[in-house]
């Protein structure tokens, strides 16, 4: 008999929902509020609400597309941490209550581990998932972490950002040079047309293999206001080039410390997950390893690296299998935990 589970992704500001049925996924849509562009960052109460206007439409929409009833689906899986409270309660709440009106159990999902299961989600590809066990940095806007995955159930954090995120450090620093919310990407695109050396910034030295990023964020800051004002059109005329030299350092941190963490425990291979796993300089980064021979690489496609609910569903259903029901008294945390 078939298994299909229904995943709930509502940690910061996208609604989204997918079916899959075991491995395969069968449908996975995305409801985004653009609203947060005009204050240059996701404003909590907005995304909360906008959740709340999304959430049944997308699922409609979801069962619809994967030409299932909602009779047919065995359990629902939801992130339940971490990320923003309001919006994880929107998902939480419809997640019990569908599941109580239709006697299923419901699945809780570390939003942290689900990135790194996107690798396991079958959609007609012919790339292969990384066998365990694997080392993978998982980089987004709230978090930044090297994980030692064992299992699809056992992951063990080895290394983590202490203070801001590597996807936080791309949109400040975006914002720094003027550029609209999320930078990140905008970032990524003007890289590709400038000299990822023309610029220098400081790497951190932070011991072991945590990373930090409000040093390199002050530096940009402080950099930018020394040199408009000899020039206020500095940025303006070197949007390429800075562009290319923050993103190179960024990635450059972010490489020096995986490569540590493949030294220490002899694991060759590497995957990337989340949101910035999307950034074109990661990937090359990644790529450029593989060329050397040193590592085996897997780098999710893009449509699973920033936040969906097909990595929900997938390790939804890998719980299911081991029969891991959460009750119905769970609730969200904002803050990650193992």
């Amino acid at each position: 008999m078939s298994i299909y589970i229904l995943g709930i992704e509502s940690s910061c500001d996208d609604t989204s929902a997918a079916i899959i049925k075991e491995r395969k996924i069968l449908a996975n849509l995305i409801a985004n509020k653009n609203v947060h562009k005009d204050f240059g960052g996701v404003v909590p109460e907005l995304a909360s609400r906008a959740h709340q206007q999304n959430i049944i439409p997308v699922i409609n929409n979801v069962l619809t597309k994967a030409k299932i009833h909602k009779k047919q689906i065995n359990a629902v899986a939801f992130t339940n941490g971490p990320g923003l409270l309001g919006s994880l309660l929107v998902g939480t709440s419809f997640a019990k209550s569908f599941a109580l009106a239709l006697d299923i159990p419901i699945i809780t999902v570390n939003h942290m581990h689900a990135h790194i299961l996107a690798h396991f989600i079958e959609d007609g590809s012919e790339k292969e998932p990384p066998p365990f066990p694997f080392l993978c940095l998982t980089v987004s806007g709230g978090h930044t972490q090297i994980m030692l995955v064992k299992s699809h159930r056992d992951m063990q954090l080895i290394g983590q950002t202490i203070d801001d995120a590597a996807g936080e450090a791309f949109d400040k620093a975006a914002k720094i040079m003027g550029l609209p919310y999320p930078g990140g990407p905008l970032i990524d695109q003007y890289a590709k047309d400038g000299d990822p050396e023309a610029f220098s910034f400081p790497h951190p030295r932070v011991p072991g293999l945590d990373f930090s990023f409000s040093g390199l964020k002050t530096s940009i800051l402080y950099f930018l206001r020394d040199a408009l004002k000899h020039d206020p059109e500095f940025i303006r005329k070197n949007m390429h080039d800075l562009a290319a030299s923050i993103q190179h350092t960024i990635v450059s941190i972010l490489m020096d410390k995986v490569r540590a963490a493949a030294r220490q425990t002899g694991i060759r291979h590497l995957a990337i997950a989340g949101g910035v796993s999307a950034n074109s300089g990661l990937r090359n980064a990644f790529e450029a390893e593989k060329e050397t021979g040193n590592w085996e690489i897997y780098i999710p496609p893009f449509e699973y690296c920033t936040d969906n609910a097909a990595m929900i569903a997938i390790a939804g259903y890998f719980k299911y299998v081991d029969g891991d029901f959460a009750p119905q008294d769970t609730t969200p945390f904002t803050r990650y935990n193992d």
